[in-house]
């Protein structure tokens, strides 16, 4: 790969569609359950179903990738039947039968974007600098589409939601076939006979991957209940789109941005900013949100919580594992990012209702604080 082109575009246009899927579910599928009639706790499980299953697919697909090599092989098969799993939802809308369709189509959803970042930081052997201006494509995606959608929901009836969902999975699905395929380079930082397990124990590791779960564990509130806490406040659907969006150009500057703070501080410490941000971010998010200036202000927190610390994050397991293992690494990151997401969506579904959402944020909020602490007492400080 070293005299090859960098095929920015290609790379660049699944992340679009990619995380133009996470901005229609993120703020929207919780609406659209609601709209459908379940209760918070409910709303939650089925919020949940798909993070549970992020648990487990990444690891057996992360896997065979490793294992088989094929990476771009198992992104584009993940990608096919997603959509067709998704395609379920037009079959019933029962309790059930859309748990089914959230286990499902995640199950194969998870497969895509892990073994895609391996073959994104493969192509960028030489220059992994470049890596946030790919991912950046990723939050216009997002941006496009929680504004679009959200509009689109002021004109017309929640009820075209899945077939929004399902034309951007399409979209998806397209996407994959337009990139060429790349592997990890042999050898690396990481001894090459080391095993996934051995480099798993390197100091400081397994405590990142806690930070990691603690981090999407306080997410919970935030994906599955923002969007109706916002309602509930008198914010029209349109404007909770742009404060979504708003997040998401917060995080996209920071994208730009992040190569030369990388350069200047450690992973650590960019960690432990964005851990103490997001304590902060949650407390505002519960307590004032009515205030429509410190929305704003949180939203723009979302650099912290998303932008700097996913970057890093990515930065750091490329790092702490070999060539042979980069796609286990990705794997577990995503794993225990859904671990902890699930596990937010499901204590956000419960508390909702009988604690009332300050001291729901507030759970949220203790969660990051505990993962400051953590990566403050146990990872050790690398150089930039």
């Amino acid at each position: 790969m070293s005299g090859a082109p960098l095929p920015y575009w290609r790379l660049s246009g699944f992340y679009l569609f990619y995380f133009a899927l996470l901005g229609a579910t993120a703020p929207y599928l919780a609406l659209y359950f609601h709209h459908l009639g379940f209760v918070p706790a409910r709303i939650g499980e089925l919020v949940a179903i798909p993070m549970l299953m992020r648990c487990v697919a990444p690891n057996i697909w992360g896997w065979l990738g490793d294992y088989t090599g094929r990476r771009l092989l198992i992104v584009r098969c993940g990608a096919a039947c997603t959509l067709l799993a998704f395609s379920l939802i037009f079959l019933d809308k029962s309790y059930a039968w859309l748990a089914l369709v959230m286990a499902l189509h995640a199950f194969f959803w998870h497969a895509v974007l892990p073994q895609f970042e391996v073959i994104t930081l493969a192509h960028l052997q030489g220059q992994p600098g470049r890596y946030s201006q790919i991912r950046l494509w990723g939050s216009i995606g997002f941006i496009l589409a929680v504004v679009l959608i959200g509009r689109l929901f002021e004109w017309l009836s929640l009820d075209i939601y899945p077939m929004t969902v399902v034309v951007i999975m399409a979209g998806i699905a397209l996407s994959t076939a337009w990139v060429p395929n790349a592997q990890p380079a042999a050898g690396g930082e990481r001894p090459a006979g080391e095993g996934f397990l051995g480099q798993l124990r390197s100091p400081g590791v397994l405590a990142f991957y806690v930070c990691v779960a603690l981090m999407q564990l306080s997410h919970g509130p935030y994906y599955t209940f923002l969007t109706l806490h916002l309602e509930s406040l008198g914010y029209s659907r349109g404007l909770i789109g742009m404060l979504w969006a708003l997040g998401v150009v917060a995080e996209v500057l920071m994208f730009l941005g992040m190569s030369r703070i990388l350069a200047r501080f450690s992973v650590r410490r960019v960690l432990l900013a964005s851990f103490l941000l997001a304590a902060l971010r949650w407390l505002l998010l519960g307590s004032l949100a009515e205030h429509l200036w410190v929305l704003l202000f949180a939203q723009l927190l979302h650099a912290a919580t998303f932008g700097s610390f996913h970057a890093s994050a990515i930065h750091f397991v490329q790092r702490s594992f070999g060539a042979r293992q980069q796609g286990q690494g990705q794997a577990l990151y995503a794993a225990l990012s859904g671990t902890g997401g699930a596990l937010g969506a499901l204590y956000a579904g419960y508390s909702w209702n009988a604690l009332g959402p300050t001291l729901t944020f507030s759970i949220a909020s203790l969660a990051v604080l505990a993962a400051a602490i953590i990566i403050a007492t146990r990872m050790q400080e690398a150089r930039p």
